[in-house]
């Protein structure tokens, strides 16, 4: 069958793709006995689209997942669907009112979930079609949702373990709540951005003391109605006196205490700071260490509540603000303003202003949780790579707070509590159970008594924290499956060093908590045996990506401007170990270049008349290049193993490109047009079969075309297993032939001779008859018998005797080669003069002076061939 003209990727890709996914290529089979690889996909958001952070993951995660298939392993790569609370009810509120005009109350919560859902089962999820389009290939028949029925109840299973064991609670405490959503937040889901703000200076009267005052600074005024201390540093002489006295609150009049605290910093601001512990962090860790009271003066929209004097109730937050300063201006308490570098906190996803609030929420205990964590990275249960990724996993365990996993919306999973008329709370999985517990509480029968579920639901990295043993069919303390006893500990997670804090760390707690003494051994508990962080997707500048500033760049333009293939060799080539990527469009050009090598190269080999021969045998290869390159691909193909088993994925395409490029397509091919032979065709064919197959994982569908286009074999490439090479043909001395090709090219090139012209050259040693041809015709030389010639230009070589002779046709002009010297040998002087002169070397910039050096390295050995040229020629 004839190969096409072209790979055409834009109308193949999907063809392609298709029959993997019909012929379930990425099928796991959890009866094989095979071994077993293990890997968990980052379930993308719902709502989400692809981005380049995605396509490099996806890309090196189904290069490992078809590298451990090609292993002849029994591989599960679990793919999965994130609900993205706050995403995708954001998204569905938005769609709902622009449609029709209403919100999520005027709907209701059972008809706003419905209109979710709706949503969800018809456009939700199309980062998965993205996924496929990248030619990623997980075990699509067990997708799963982190709302799926079995998931949902497994999250209600550890929510109440979790209770009854003390490590969740209720309470009231500071969260970063956001106004537009009107929700609790975390940290991490928070974007402090640095900005020019104002230091506003007033007044606070000292109580009791007419015209005695202490002065405080605040960026936030409106908040002063919410003070109920002022914090001075016991060790601070100036105002120290006066810890013990009160001031009188303005416009308020409450009277509130001076209170020594180390929180206020003496050679800061005046050295005393106002304490507002319900809208500050650290303002509330001060009002619990002295026991003061928490004043909320915000409503959850942002406006001041009653607790603020009557002309500011109802009134927004920062609205407020220029209205506080009026009044403390009008009451001679202002004292000034001042421009300040500081950090505003704004909702990732609603790009509000996040406020620091009391509310009532639910919290994980996670102090003791972290601790088994931690214990086993330490003793090596786990293997995090890159190695430095484990400081900021420890310095995120060893300073972590009580986790806030209440979040106040209806999509996602609603927290499993239920409430009497009293407030007495029953954790259960379902009301009836938990009416059950009701009635053994208050000693009534079921008909008296009504229950209501918490509104609320959980944090969404609560589900995911669970994914590597929901996924794999665990449903509570003590379950088990078969996909758990086969696949858990998961072999590898391959995730970005972003999700450290998001995720990574929270599955490690979760997992070591819930599955100790997993299969009778603690260490089994731990939910990956290998985690490996890649680096961050930046543009050709090194800037974060952006749509706001213009900067992002859609993986889906590049996938059909370059194919999927050459995107895909592009993200591994360039992940190395904890380093980021800069994106270089060009170098994907580049590989959608060595994409049409590979095709071109195939078509060369068709038309030579090479074909797939099954009863061709490497081991029997009798030819000097025919065992040369069956040597070379298996040292590749070593190396391309060595390197993808370590995760280096980016010297495993550098071993693979070097080959395929530079030695089969750039060498051997060439090597093949001389004296073509019936033994030299089949070689030909079957290193261009072993190539498709060690190209596969990395580019799946211009090797999957080619193999079903070079010959009429049954099954696809996807499915092929790597055969184990045995041969031994390091003795061969083509690399030495190589070797003088090139140094024959650079004489001629020195000597200003065409690169087509032929020269004579004598060599001592005897050669195979191919092998002497292959000289003869790609050095594009004569070899005569040695010793026949009377000048002649040594050729240092190593391996072989060998001269090339000087003839009367090859015109030197020895005095513009003599000119040339001298010319160097100037250069060369004057940058040893500039390299010893101390004043030059510290002034002159660092790159300049590396760019010289190695200028002046290449002049040296362009100089040293000059003078043995001119020696030569007498």
């Amino acid at each position: 069958m004839a190969i096409d003209k072209s790979f055409d990727f834009n109308n193949l890709e999907k063809q392609i793709y298709d029959k993997w996914e019909k012929s379930h290529v990425g099928a796991s089979d959890v009866k094989s006995k095979k071994d077993s690889v293990c890997l968990i996909m980052p379930p993308p958001n719902v709502t989400g689209n692809l981005h380049c952070g995605h396509a490099m993951e996806h890309s090196i995660t189904d290069i490992y997942a078809r590298f451990c298939r090609a292993q002849g392993k029994d591989v599960l790569w679990q793919p999965g669907l994130d609900h993205a609370g706050i995403a995708t009810q954001l998204m569905v509120e938005r769609k709902i009112s622009a449609e029709q005009g209403k919100s999520r109350y005027d709907l209701g919560r059972e008809k706003f979930l419905e209109e979710v859902w709706k949503w969800k089962n018809e456009s939700g999820g199309e980062i998965l079609n993205q996924i496929r389009r990248l030619g990623a290939c997980p075990d699509w028949d067990r997708l799963k949702f982190t709302l799926d029925e079995d998931v949902s109840s497994a999250v209600r299973k550890v929510f109440i373990s979790l209770y009854n064991d003390g490590l969740i609670f209720k309470g009231q405490r500071l969260v970063n709540w956001d106004i537009a959503l009107q929700t609790a937040v975390s940290d991490l889901e928070v974007e402090n951005k640095e900005t020019v703000g104002k230091m506003y200076y007033f007044n606070y009267p000292i109580d009791g003391k007419e015209g005695e005052f202490i002065q405080i600074g605040t960026t936030r005024p409106e908040t002063m109605f919410g003070d109920t201390a002022i914090a001075v540093h016991p060790e601070n002489e100036k105002i120290g006196h006066l810890i013990g006295k009160s001031v009188k609150l303005p416009m308020i009049g409450r009277v509130i205490p001076i209170i020594a605290d180390e929180y206020a910093d003496p050679e800061k601001g005046t050295g005393a700071v106002k304490i507002t512990p319900a809208h500050d962090f650290n303002d509330f860790e001060v009002g619990k260490r002295n026991s003061l009271a928490m004043i909320s003066i915000m409503n959850k929209d942002g406006s001041l509540n009653d607790k603020c004097p009557e002309e500011f109730v109802g009134m927004d937050r920062l609205e407020a603000r220029p209205l506080v300063i009026k009044k403390m201006e009008a009451l001679g308490l202002f004292v000034k303003a001042e421009d300040n570098n500081m950090a505003i906190p704004y909702g990732e996803r609603s790009k509000e202003i996040v406020e620091p609030m009391l509310t009532e929420q639910w919290f994980i205990d996670t102090k003791k949780m972290a601790e088994r964590s931690m214990a086993a990275v330490k003793d090596g249960e786990t293997e995090i790579l890159p190695k430095f990724v484990e400081n900021t996993f420890f310095h995120f365990l060893n300073n972590i707070q009580d986790w806030c996993i209440s979040r106040q919306l209806w999509w996602g999973h609603r927290i499993p509590a239920f409430y009497g008329e009293d407030g007495h709370c029953f954790v259960a999985e379902n009301e009836e159970e938990a009416l059950e517990q009701a009635v053994r509480h208050y000693g009534k029968s079921a008909d008296e008594i009504e229950l209501k579920q918490d509104n609320d639901v959980l944090d969404t990295w609560f589900s995911s924290a669970l994914w590597p043993f929901t996924t794999l069919g665990w449903n509570g303390v003590g379950s088990t499956s078969e996909e758990l006893e086969k696949y858990y500990p998961t072999s590898l997670l391959i995730t970005g060093r972003d999700l450290v804090f998001f995720w990574y760390s929270r599955m490690m707690m979760m997992g070591t908590h819930f599955l100790k003494d997993f299969k009778g051994d603690d260490k089994k508990s731990v939910p990956f045996e290998k985690c490996f962080f890649h680096g961050l997707v930046n543009d050709e500048h090194g800037k974060k990506m952006s749509k706001s500033k213009g900067n992002g760049v859609d993986p889906i333009e590049l996938m059909d401007k370059y194919g999927a293939d050459a995107c895909r060799f592009y993200f591994a080539s360039a992940t190395t170990q904890g380093n980021d990527i800069n994106l270089s469009e060009k170098q994907i050009e580049g590989y959608r270049n060595f994409v049409t090598k590979i095709w071109n190269a195939c078509k060369f080999i068709e038309m030579q008349c090479a074909s797939y021969d099954e009863t061709f045998d490497p081991f029997k290869v009798s030819e000097e290049r025919n065992k040369w390159v069956l040597e070379r691909l298996k040292t590749s193909r070593a190396n391309v193993y060595r390197a993808l088993k370590d995760l280096r994925f980016n010297d495993a395409t550098s071993a693979a490109y070097d080959f395929v490029w530079k030695e089969f397509c750039d060498w051997f091919i060439e090597m093949g047009k001389v004296n073509p032979s019936d033994e030299s065709k089949a070689t030909l064919a079957f290193v261009r079969d072993e190539i498709l197959k060690l190209l596969h994982p990395f580019m799946p569908f211009v090797t999957e075309e080619l193999w079903g286009q070079t010959s009429d074999r049954d099954g696809l490439l996807a499915s092929e297993v790597w055969k184990l090479y045995g041969w031994d043909f390091s003795d061969t001395n083509i690399d030495d032939i190589i070797e003088l090709i090139q140094q024959i090219r650079t004489i001629k090139a020195d000597l200003g001779i065409s690169a087509s012209a032929f020269i004579d050259i004598e060599i001592k040693e005897k050669l195979e008859n191919n092998t002497l041809a292959i000289l003869e015709t790609l050095a594009r030389c004569k070899a005569l018998e040695f010793g026949s010639s009377e000048k002649t230009l040594y050729i240092a070589n190593p391996t072989f005797n060998v001269k090339g002779v000087l003839n009367d046709n090859i015109d030197i002009d020895i005095e513009k080669k003599k000119k040339d010297l001298a010319k160097l040998e100037g250069g060369i002087k004057a940058a040893e003069g500039r390299f010893n002169n101390e004043n030059f070397v510290k002034n002159v910039p660092e790159n300049v002076l590396m760019e010289q050096k190695i200028s002046y390295e290449k002049n040296k050995i362009k100089a040293e061939k000059l003078r043995v040229l001119i020696e030569t020629l007498g």
